[in-house]
């Protein structure tokens, strides 16, 4: 059997191009899947995350965040309703911890909780009829990021230039396992092809862009998976806090790489103004249009036309910043302050 689900299938320039036209998919073998079912699920879920999810109806598809008393980004979720069950998409590695965390916190609340990874796998593409969805419930396993728009309720941190995320056609397929088997050869793209497209993006990954110390306005967050107007959750009073000062510790920018020296910063690599450590790498690729570029984080006050470089392999590479989050973002920016009651927005 061919496998599947590898870095690249001969050139991930090539499968960039296929995967933008339609024509190829990406199975996605770091993906869980967990289902919420019972008449609490929505409502249940919606009270302990940032985003607004009563009102889902079956087909539709939401992203939310699990914070820490803190604000900090706990875990991210990509959440399709089939009007029976809210299904959980999550990296891998979230998976367990998440079903602990939701079964603690279910108390009284009419929801079943089960990971349905086993059943069900997830693969990757920017169109559909590729592959046939699962539809365990007579409804499309399909989730469509929205990503694309700024999400009732949500906010853009990014500048006012047109942003990428504009075209950024991508959703995530629920596939019975036994369908990979059947995937033709020529429609396999790897996951290299695909990473290069979502950095180009400006997408954040909480494998990749988050750490422990993650809030969403760092990342331009409040984008997709945020709703500034809804009800209290665990987290929120960070959330109204940072929004209303408009000064998120830190900012995702995009680089722009010096490719002269061959050289691709990885994961972690130091991100350096005249020589003094401002911030890191979280993610890198070639890209087929864009050549090396990288998503990092750096600190609020680096200034937003100062030359970088990333400190890779022991080579200085000169980086071109791209501001995704300015340094003063939120109400201080003209954003609209939010309401506030006893410190935790209502």
């Amino acid at each position: 059997m061919l496998e599947i689900g590898r870095d690249h299938f001969g050139s991930p320039t090539i499968e960039q191009r296929e995967l933008l036209a339609g024509r190829a998919i990406v199975p996605l073998n770091d993906r869980a899947v967990i289902s919420l079912t019972g008449p609490d699920r929505l409502t249940w879920l919606d009270s302990v995350t940032s985003q607004q999810l009563i009102g889902l109806r079956p087909g539709d598809s939401a992203e939310t965040l699990l914070l820490d008393p803190n604000g900090r980004i706990e875990h991210a979720m990509r959440v399709v309703e089939d009007g029976v069950s809210l299904w959980l998409l999550v990296d891998s590695e979230q998976a367990a911890p998440l079903e602990q965390w939701l079964g603690r916190m279910k108390f009284m609340a009419q929801v079943e909780i089960a990971d349905r990874t086993a059943e069900f796998a997830t693969v990757a593409a920017f169109a559909d009829g590729l592959i046939e969805p699962a539809a365990p419930n007579d409804v499309p396993l399909v989730w469509n990021d929205p990503w694309r728009e700024i999400v009732s309720g949500g906010w853009q941190y990014a500048s006012a230039q047109e942003h990428p995320g504009l075209h950024w056609t991508y959703r995530e397929v629920l596939v019975e396992r036994d369908a990979l088997s059947s995937i033709p050869a020529e429609r396999l793209a790897g996951t290299l092809a695909l990473e290069a497209l979502r950095i180009a993006a400006w997408r954040p990954r909480l494998a990749t862009e988050g750490d422990e110390r993650s809030i969403p306005h760092e990342l331009d967050w409040l984008r997709s998976a945020v709703h500034l107007a809804k009800g209290c959750y665990r987290g929120q009073e960070t959330v109204a806090k940072v929004h209303n000062l408009g000064r998120p510790p830190r900012r995702l920018v995009l680089l722009h790489l010096d490719g002269s020296d061959s050289v691709l910063p990885v994961h972690g690599d130091e991100v350096e103004l005249d020589d003094k450590v401002v911030g890191a790498v979280t993610s890198a690729a070639m890209h087929h249009e864009l050549g090396p570029i990288a998503l990092a984080l750096v600190r609020r006050n680096v200034p937003t036309d100062a030359a970088l470089a990333v400190r890779s392999e022991g080579i200085a590479v000169a980086a071109a910043q791209e501001v995704i989050v300015p340094p003063t973002a939120g109400a201080t920016a003209g954003v609209p302050r939010l309401p506030r009651l006893g410190g935790v927005q209502r």
